[in-house]
């Protein structure tokens, strides 16, 4: 899973970047535009769920699901008017699944906001035009290259009018994920990646005293009317005061706050959910691994995630709710608790199913 963190200087968006990385890599100077390369980091999944099934299983290793954040150079009004910069920018949130976008919308006279004001709804509405004129120009250079051979192709000339559809609708300026397209016309704009098609999950930066705001309420504030879009309230400040916490210092930080988990363990979580994956887990050869599939994947289609070949040779699986081999500590007592169940090609794996595959070559 790759997230592109992107919104406009001095939302405290590489304070954030370093606290979801425990790391200091980026430059977090108060003054704008002082991101311009960005910084890739792959982040371990915080999951209680992997230590509870090592110690049943009693095996040393565990290897937590990943996801890699990409913190993306600077963006502000008219970004695209900077041909060479504006490029790299596309190139590396072209490659993201999602979108991040960082809002700030708690006062501090010390940090100087780029427009000289906190205003999340015009934040977003600054960058979500930047990404809009990006996907015209990509849906219009599509149309120019179709077009003459939509005259004796029927499925190209399907394609351009629906890029006719779109491009209408950008114009507007619509998002691709707020336009009424059939999935059929969904599948001719893929191989456009457009910007403007990901999932887009917002981060309100908060101040301590609003980390329990709902989230209903935060999408009151950035007015925000497309029931898809997840936003989670973190407080960039109170994650940047944790990283050098143990665990145990930073759950009794936590129940002081009166917050059950951190804000960044929230986010991930969240943009897990809407991506529509989960992991489900393995506990053999040793080690307890958490991987990474969508929601509606099969069985099969699980033991790809381990190896490609394994999808061919899969024969059937074992498969035991993590709660059920931690209650009875280990496969032996779950299978004699028949807690251990057999499936087949069809099964639909569920969030938390651990799986011993069986293959054949």
């Amino acid at each position: 899973m790759k997230i592109g963190i992107v919104w406009l200087p001095n939302v405290w968006k590489s304070t954030l970047f370093n606290a979801l990385t425990k790391n200091y890599s980026a430059d977090a100077q108060n003054f704008p535009f002082c991101t311009i390369e960005p910084n890739v980091w792959i982040v371990n999944v915080n999951d209680e769920r992997l230590e509870l099934i090592r110690s049943a299983v009693n095996w040393q290793v565990i290897v937590p699901a990943n996801c890699e954040f990409i913190d993306i150079a600077w963006i502000v009004k008219w970004a695209s008017a900077w041909e060479w910069l504006w490029n790299k920018f596309l190139a590396n949130i072209r490659e993201a699944d999602a979108i991040l976008q960082v809002v700030r919308i708690f006062e501090d006279s010390d940090i100087i906001h780029v427009h000289w004001k906190v205003d999340p709804k015009s934040d977003i509405e600054v960058i979500n035009a930047e990404l809009i004129l990006a996907d015209i120009e990509t849906v219009t250079k599509r149309i120019w290259s179709d077009t003459r051979k939509a005259r004796n192709d029927k499925d190209i000339a399907f394609a351009v009018d629906v890029y006719n559809k779109v491009l209408e609708e950008l114009n507007k300026w619509v998002l691709v994920t707020n336009m009424k397209l059939s999935v059929e016309e969904l599948l001719v704009i893929k191989d456009l990646h457009l910007l403007t098609n990901k999932e887009f999950v917002y981060t309100c930066n908060v101040s301590e005293d609003m980390m329990d705001t709902s989230e209903d309420e935060l999408k009151k504030i950035l007015w925000l009317d497309n029931t898809k879009n997840r936003v989670v309230p973190i407080c960039a400040k109170l994650e940047s005061d944790m990283i050098e916490m143990t665990n145990e210092e930073k759950k009794e930080f936590l129940n002081e706050m009166w917050l059950k988990s951190t804000g960044l363990d929230d986010l991930i979580k969240t943009s897990y959910d809407a991506l529509g994956l989960m992991y489900y887990f393995t506990a053999w050869e040793k080690e307890v691994r958490a991987w990474t599939i969508y929601k509606w994947d099969t069985a099969p289609k699980a033991a790809w995630v381990i190896h490609s070949d394994f999808e061919k040779w899969f024969i059937k699986a074992d498969v035991v709710n993590w709660k059920d081999l931690v209650e009875f500590g280990g496969w032996s007592k779950a299978r004699e608790n028949a807690k251990v169940s057999l499936q087949w090609k069809d099964y639909v794996v569920k969030d938390g199913d651990i799986m011993l595959f069986k293959f054949s070559n």
